[in-house]
């Protein structure tokens, strides 16, 4: 077996004391029956409660558990971003605190990335996909309008649902994208496919199982934010900062 990282597990935390234990465990179990080397790595945004400690606190315990602390609060988009350009994994996969999507949803990606993709990502809105439960109706109708208007500024036209939080990269195509990355928010996730789009690269939605978190941190002013920061991409495009 390699001593090599072959994959890397990356996972923004912002006050995520309750959940992150049971998630890293969950995670960690699933690892262990692999025989390729791997590592976890927990991006903490600025916390404020327990979630540096209860990581550390862990490390003994899961193998190639690793902290990032951060002591001012950026957002998502900034802690997906740090993780994944300090993670050392031939893939590079990125997931919520919450474990909505759970871990062995890995195993729908390697067919895509032998095949020649370089990025594989989650979705909740194509066929195949289970949601358990489903969101209720007015997040739904909020995703499918933010869809639209992301389509519409972005030309992201083909991907069904850009926000699940479970993607996955090759090491070329993760150091290539989040480097040029810019936005912190929950509205990176637009960005991270724009610029792969633009930079070339193959991508492969693929339905996954999912569960609805009715404590989800993303709230209606966040989704009017995510809004406005399609309108910074949309201007970083015109003005040619993506490379």
């Amino acid at each position: 077996m390699s001593n090599e990282i072959y994959l890397s597990v990356v996972i923004p935390a912002y006050n995520e004391e309750k959940r992150l234990p049971k998630t890293l465990k969950e995670i960690d179990n699933y690892l262990r029956t692999k025989d390729y080397q791997s590592e976890i790595i927990v991006v903490s945004d600025g916390s404020t409660d327990r979630t540096v400690e209860v990581t550390k606190n862990l490390m003994a315990e899961i193998k190639n558990l690793k902290i990032l602390d951060f002591k001012q609060n950026r957002g998502k988009g900034f802690g997906v971003r740090q993780g994944m350009l300090k993670a050392e994994g031939e893939y590079r996969l990125f997931t919520d605190a919450d474990n909505s999507t759970p871990i062995d949803q890995v195993e729908k990606m390697w067919p895509w990335f032998e095949k020649g993709f370089d990025i594989v990502i989650g979705s909740r809105d194509i066929k195949g996909a289970v949601l358990d439960p489903p969101q209720p109706f007015f997040r739904r109708f909020l995703g499918k309008a933010f869809g639209f208007l992301t389509n519409i500024l972005l030309g992201t036209w083909g991907i069904a649902d850009t926000q699940c939080g479970f993607k996955g990269f090759t090491k070329k195509a993760a150091k290539d994208i989040f480097q040029r990355c810019k936005i912190n928010r929950f509205a990176f996730d637009p960005e991270i496919l724009i610029i792969a789009k633009k930079l070339g690269y193959k991508i492969k939605e693929i339905p996954v199982y999912w569960r609805n978190d009715p404590h989800s941190k993303v709230k209606f002013k966040s989704i009017i934010k995510m809004g406005m920061d399609l309108f910074k991409i949309r201007w970083n495009l015109i003005k040619g900062i993506y490379g």
